[in-house]
């Protein structure tokens, strides 16, 4: 599983196309987190690129808030509620802040 991004990544790599380049660069920085303690290398911080560190809050908000068939989704209230609490940990501060506000 932990494969997926540099996987995606390899696949998208080599494309002249700016949305393909920002697609490869999201692929592999999704699962990073603002503390380091993400993967595949670890980044953290502003290390992690604007799009990947957006990414990874509307990915984990998208898991939260669906359903699969292992959970029910949760509220957009009790998601934000978890997300809120992985910022500064997980997220940036200033990004989940700016989410929930985006939020309707």
């Amino acid at each position: 599983m932990k494969k997926h991004t540099e996987i995606g990544a390899e696949i998208l790599s080599g494309s002249h196309s700016s949305v393909m380049q920002l697609a490869e660069t999201i692929s592999l920085t999704h699962q990073e987190r603002w503390n380091g303690s993400g993967y595949p290398n670890h980044l953290k911080s502003e290390e992690v690129s604007q799009a990947g560190r957006i990414v990874a809050i509307c990915a984990v908000f998208d898991a939260l808030t669906s359903k699969r068939y292992y959970k029910e989704a949760f509220s957009i209230e009790k998601s934000m509620e978890i997300i809120e609490q992985g910022s500064g940990k997980d997220f940036e501060p200033r990004l989940v802040e700016a989410f929930k506000q985006a939020l309707p």
